[in-house]
């Protein structure tokens, strides 16, 4: 690498070391100030309002919504915008949460006394307990750090980093508090990946009617292959007269008869086909039947009621193009 390229390297390196000892001093902040700040968002009764200027308001913004995507409503309030009426969003309910890092931000310590007026409680993230905002609030968060990562001393690198590790820890551990479940994630991410992996079901994806594939366990092997390569799901259920699923045929079912060198004509696939199977259910979640099919290395499920009578059917393909995977 040329000079240039080993200052950049070097420069990132200096960054990434100065931002991780920055967080790794958080640990020794984790005391009785913090768990104060955890009960009194727990027991909030309204909303936990969380405000910052400049790059303390960005990082705000991403605190609010961690908190409000594992289950603490919150929201960002700017504190230059609520100087102008939108102070209003806070109530006598709220938790307020602000964020300065000198703990002097003028367009917050000049919501201190209306904030203070409402008796809605105040959770600093300050350097200094000694600043205005630190001496007003009700809870104090130490989120100084010994120095920027900035090599000028003066971007906020170090200190915006650890402020956002320590509203991260706030709301993980409230999500923990709770019981904070994946089906509640999914809840509040229903447009998302994460939604769609956590609330999809097999019902949503599954092949059903004219394209299920199924043949009755009396015919031969070459009449199940047709099936197979017809529906395209990579094999076939195997019902009985009282059309019961009793197996499935499948690519490497055949892999198996080819090896055995058997007549394809004459061979009856009940003969070849894997008894019972697994198998999938409508109201079972995808990510399971992910769980089932990867277990046992396998590519497709049949989907079947509580009789085993036939629903549906769906491959990993399916689930991929469902998003899924």
């Amino acid at each position: 690498m040329t000079n240039t390229e080993n200052s950049f390297i070097a420069s990132a390196k200096r960054v990434i070391d100065i931002e991780a000892k920055a967080i790794s001093a958080l640990n020794h902040r984790l005391d009785a100030h913090f768990v104060d700040a955890c009960h009194l968002l727990r027991q909030c009764k309204g909303k936990v309002v969380v405000s910052g200027m400049g790059k303390s308001g960005h990082i705000g913004n991403k605190i609010a919504a961690t908190l409000a995507s594992t289950g603490t409503p919150a929201f960002f309030m700017h504190p230059g915008e609520a100087n102008h009426g939108d102070l209003g969003m806070l109530s006598k309910n709220d938790v307020l949460i602000a964020i300065s890092n000198s703990g002097e931000t003028a367009e917050l310590v000049n919501l201190l006394p209306v904030v203070k007026r409402l008796n809605v409680p105040i959770i600093a993230m300050t350097n200094s307990r000694q600043s205005a905002l630190g001496q007003h609030a009700n809870i104090v968060l130490d989120i100084s750090v010994e120095k920027e990562a900035c090599s000028l001393g003066l971007a906020p690198t170090s200190s915006t980093t650890a402020t956002l590790v320590m509203g991260d820890a706030l709301a993980v551990a409230l999500l923990d508090d709770r019981g904070f479940t994946s089906d509640d994630f999914a809840l509040s991410h229903p447009g998302g990946s994460l939604g769609r992996k956590l609330l999809l079901k097999v019902s949503d994806i599954m092949l059903t009617g004219d394209d299920l594939p199924i043949v009755n366990h009396h015919v031969s092997v070459a009449e199940a292959l047709l099936e197979v390569s017809k529906k395209g799901l990579g094999m076939t259920g195997i019902v009985d007269d009282k059309n019961t699923l009793v197996g499935v045929f499948t690519d490497g079912d055949l892999r198996r008869i080819l090896d055995a060198r058997l007549n394809l004509h004459t061979a009856k696939v009940a003969e070849v086909m894997t008894e019972g199977g697994k198998v999938a259910h409508p109201e079972q979640l995808a990510v399971e039947a992910i769980n089932v099919m990867e277990t046992f290395k396998i590519s497709a499920l049949m989907v079947v009621d509580e009789h085993r009578l036939p629903l549906g059917a769906f491959n990993m393909h399916m689930l991929l193009k469902a998003g899924v995977l």
